[in-house]
Parts: C-alpha cells; structure tokens; sequence
C-alpha cells in the first residue's frame, strides 16, 4: 500500500500519476456513495412523514354514488267553464279589409 502512495512518473498516456488516479477514484467514489445515501435518507424521512397519508390513499375506497332518481308529479289545475258567453269569432271576411 506504500507503494501505491508514494510519488511516481507518469504512467498513463494523459500523464497523471497512479496516486493521482486513486485520490480521483476515491474521492468520485465517496461523492457517489454520499449522493445516494442521501437520497436514499430523503425518501425513508419522506415515507416516514407520510405513512399515514400513505396508506389512508391506499386503503381508501370512494363513496359508491347512487343514481339520482327523479319523481316528477304534474299537476294542472283545470280551468273552470266560464259563465258569460263566449265573444262572436272573426269571420274571415272582416281580416281580409
């Protein structure tokens, strides 16, 4: 492991050195690892907050709708006979003037 720490020519095309390469991949990898525990902490603290809302979503069952049922009733009052005689009709002769 010493070895590997210690200073050394270049040894790759681009010209960076083996230590240079491992501080690079150790510190992508600790990025990477430290991003997803995050998020993954987000999301337990989320369904943490939410259980209840959750499962209440879940389990819900909606209000089954009955068909409104319309009863209609019609009633109309008949006119009465009237008493007094009717009025004479229009000929059609008195339209045409």
């Amino acid at each position: 492991m010493r070895r590997l720490l210690a200073y050394s020519e270049p040894s790759r095309a681009n010209g960076k050195t083996e230590s240079e390469l491992l501080m690079f991949a150790l510190v992508a990898a600790l990025v990477f690892i430290g991003s997803f525990l995050l998020a993954a902490g987000t999301i337990i603290g989320m369904f943490g907050l939410y259980h209840d809302k959750i499962v209440a979503a879940l389990t819900f069952e909606p209000i089954p709708r009955e068909v409104p049922v319309y009863r209609l009733r019609i009633s109309r009052r008949r006119a009465a006979p009237s008493k007094r005689p009717a009025a004479p009709a229009f000929t059609a002769s008195v339209l045409a003037a």
